[in-house]
């Protein structure tokens, strides 16, 4: 698992925002590659859920998209946004010093049910591939 160290003092995963038109799973091996420069493929990157809360009154929509096959070492693109990124184990989560961006801890909880406890409330949309 690849959380950065952004300016913010949260950890937090690689995302963004899709594009008009472009599906969930190509937003999150573009963002990737863009905050990261490792490179994924489509194929490699599944749906697990849709996840939707909010903040101070503000609706969010998050997708969970858990990439499973990339090339490259990870480097700081953007270092007005992110200090570094660096690799953990996700027994390791519940241990880090600095808390987890909320839409980050709610998309690890979607692959590792149960690791982060006391996450605030989100309505979660498991996607099922046929």
């Amino acid at each position: 698992m690849l959380p950065g160290w952004p300016v913010r003092g949260r950890w937090e995963l690689p995302g963004g925002k899709n594009e008009p038109g472009e599906d969930f799973a190509a937003a999150a091996v573009r963002e990737l590659e863009e905050e990261t420069s490792l490179k994924a493929g489509p194929a490699g990157a599944r749906v697990r859920a849709v996840l939707m809360d909010s903040v101070d009154g503000m609706p969010r929509v998050t997708a969970a998209v858990q990439v499973t096959a990339f090339t490259g070492e990870p480097v700081v693109t953007e270092p007005r946004l992110i200090r570094r990124w660096e690799w953990h184990e996700p027994a390791d989560l519940p241990c880090l010093t600095r808390p987890l961006f909320t839409p980050s801890a709610h998309v690890l909880d979607t692959v590792w049910p149960g690791l982060l406890p006391g996450l605030p409330p989100v309505h979660r949309y498991p996607v099922t591939r046929y």
